[in-house]
């Protein structure tokens, strides 16, 4: 039997007609007939009889229903959760982010988004600029939210929103808790360095070079968030991403703002010929939404 035999010879068998049949597969009645005799001629028996009006089944489409039934409802499944990817109501989202962005942006977003999809799957990594377009490549990731990525031949870029380099102090350095500094002013205070810290150290080593400032450097340590913690310690200052700022802040360290700004942007990327899943693509205007607040 094929598929269009099985569907018919359910919808007869459950309702007991032709007519009621073409109504619930939205088909002519016509048409029912000519498969259910199609059905029968292949099989080599009747599976129904007229009875006053009726189509009574045959003992062997009672014998055959079972298995019917069966295949009926994994076509009914899979017909569903089609229905449901339609709707971006099951998949999978596999996605790398820098960790900066993972204190309040992401997370929020993924709350929000899972709360209204609880179906569709997270997998989260974290990603580094310099490695992103491995993990692409590798399927580790199919989106990518990074900090000012560079150009990548064959990578999709969507530009999220504009943030910036902040200052972390502890604010007894700084008892009137300016809301900006200049480097100069941080000369006479010992600096946490983050080292090979990517496209965002490259721009603060602009304006080092710039302003002709160079910061004293007792402590050198690889993210942002061991400086910000360093910070809260009474360790000296550092100059970190707003996300790792707001995600640190506590009663005795402030932040500041560069004067004039240092800016950057905050991308998500993707492979050109690597189509992203529709649950992917619904969750898009949420990080935008998350990330834009910052």
């Amino acid at each position: 039997m094929r598929l269009r035999h099985i569907e018919i010879f359910h919808a007869i068998y459950t309702t007991g007609s032709i007519t009621n049949a073409a109504k619930i597969l939205h088909v002519s009645q016509p048409s029912v007939s000519k498969v259910l005799s199609h059905a029968e001629m292949q099989l080599g028996f009747n599976l129904f009889e007229r009875v006053k009006g009726r189509l009574i089944p045959t003992d062997e489409a009672e014998m055959l229903f079972d298995e019917v039934d069966k295949i009926y409802q994994q076509m009914r499944s899979i017909k569903n959760t089609a229905e449901n990817i339609k709707k971006s109501e099951y998949g999978h989202i596999n996605l790398g982010l820098t960790p900066a962005l993972g204190f309040d942006a992401i997370p929020n977003a993924i709350a929000k988004y899972h709360h209204i999809h609880d179906k569709v799957n997270f997998n989260v990594q974290t990603v580094h600029n310099d490695s992103v377009m491995q993990a692409l490549l590798e399927h580790k990731c199919d989106l990518a939210i990074l900090f000012s990525p560079n150009v990548i031949p064959g990578v999709t870029s969507i530009e999220f929103a504009q943030s910036e380099l902040v200052i972390v102090y502890p604010k007894a350095s700084f008892p009137d808790c300016p809301d900006k500094l200049t480097l100069s002013q941080l000369q006479d205070f010992e600096y946490i360095d983050i080292s090979d810290s990517g496209p965002l150290g490259d721009l603060l080593w602009t304006r080092m070079m710039k302003e002709h400032i160079t910061l004293e450097s007792p402590i050198k340590v690889q993210t942002y968030f061991v400086a910000a913690r360093l910070v809260a310690q009474g360790a000296g200052v550092c100059i970190v991403d707003k996300f790792t700022a707001q995600g640190n802040l506590s009663d005795n360290i402030a932040m500041a703002s560069f004067e004039p700004p240092l800016h950057f942007s905050v991308n998500a990327l993707y492979l050109e010929n690597r189509s992203l899943s529709k649950v992917t693509e619904a969750f898009i205007p949420f990080l935008d939404k998350e990330i834009s607040k910052n």
